[in-house]
């Protein structure tokens, strides 16, 4: 058995203790809030499971062999860097110190767990041809974050997606936004991503809009994809349209001639789905990996690679919208 302990219980970590306590080969140990009020919950529905307000409390149990994050953003380094340091005797970053000392670190990209998304890839792998952009939107109105711009909020989680679902990485983001209250940060936000192809990628968040709206576009050459995470049964369509070039393009200056543009429509359907609970599968993957010593779909590398975009846009949003490259990630042995 693997012994968990499951840090801040606010909004994402009843989810994680509930999916816990019904994961085989988990047991968990801790949960750990600052907020007693909320302790108290815990003691009342999972009364063999110990309570505590003090971090290093879980920390110095031997019975814990991983710990599930889940404070707010800002929090998050700070916490992953000591319980990796307490499985081990020094760090310098997460991903380097979990490497090192051979420790399974994941991190909760959740949404690539689901069953849309996963048929997303599987379909992005197999049919969707040259993959031509990426365009998101989650919107909704609130829940306004003191620590974090929306764009740490809401994007992260469609960047997770993209890392996951897309073949290729992005090399340089610009970002663009604004915040409308007074001595808050960014509430709207629109990323732009570039790579070394012609893929682009394009996602807006935005915390005051009237509707809540979770929609993702990808363009392929031969296919098309509308994944709608709002939608109860059909979360993923596939659509069999797009354009054909016929012709010979003759260049004569800077214009093309004999260049004919015919645009295809064919079916749509909509794939099956696991419906299973992406949370659970996640932790199940996890349990899983720190038996075997095996790598999760999300580890620390995949974690790294959204931050460093993360940072990329916040250095952009603060110049206007300046590109940004993304330098390759240089991890110390």
């Amino acid at each position: 058995m693997i012994g968990v302990a499951v840090v801040g219980y606010g909004y994402w970590g009843p989810n994680l203790v509930r999916n816990l306590a019904e994961t085989p080969g988990a047991k968990l140990i801790w949960v750990c809030d600052l907020k007693k009020d909320r302790l108290a919950g815990v003691q009342l529905r999972y009364p063999t499971v110990q309570i505590t307000d003090d971090f290093d409390e879980v920390l110095r149990d031997p019975r814990v062999d991983a710990v599930a994050i889940a404070t707010p953003v800002s929090a998050h380094y700070m916490l992953a860097m000591k319980a990796l340091m307490a499985a081990s005797e020094e760090a310098r970053r997460m991903v380097e110190e979990a490497a090192r000392r051979r420790l399974i670190l994941a991190v909760d990209h959740t949404f690539i767990h689901t069953g849309a998304v996963r048929k997303m890839r599987e379909i992005i792998e197999n049919g969707l041809g040259d993959i031509y952009y990426y365009d998101s939107v989650r919107v909704n109105l609130g829940l306004f974050q003191h620590d974090v711009s929306v764009i740490w909020d809401l994007a992260v989680h469609d960047l997770s997606i993209m890392d996951y679902v897309l073949p290729e990485k992005p090399v340089a983001v610009s970002a663009t936004g604004m915040g409308h209250v007074a001595g808050e940060p960014e509430n709207i936000a629109y990323l732009t991503l570039f790579f070394e192809s012609k893929l682009i990628a394009h996602i807006h968040v935005n915390w005051l809009a009237p509707v809540k709206v979770r929609r993702t576009l990808i363009g392929g050459s031969s296919k098309m994809i509308v994944y709608d995470d709002l939608e109860p049964s059909e979360k993923i369509k596939v659509y069999d349209k797009g354009i054909t070039l016929n012709g010979n393009p003759q260049m004569d200056g800077e214009k093309v001639y004999d260049m004919r543009v015919g645009y295809r429509t064919g079916d749509m359907y909509a794939p099956q789905l696991d419906m299973t609970e992406a949370l659970g599968r996640e932790l199940k993957q996890f349990v899983d990996c720190v038996m075997t010593n095996a790598q999760p779909i999300a580890d620390g590398h995949a974690g790294l690679r959204v931050v460093r975009i993360l940072e990329a846009a916040t250095q952009s949003l603060a110049q206007r919208g300046r590109v940004v490259e993304l330098e390759p990630a240089r991890l110390i042995a």
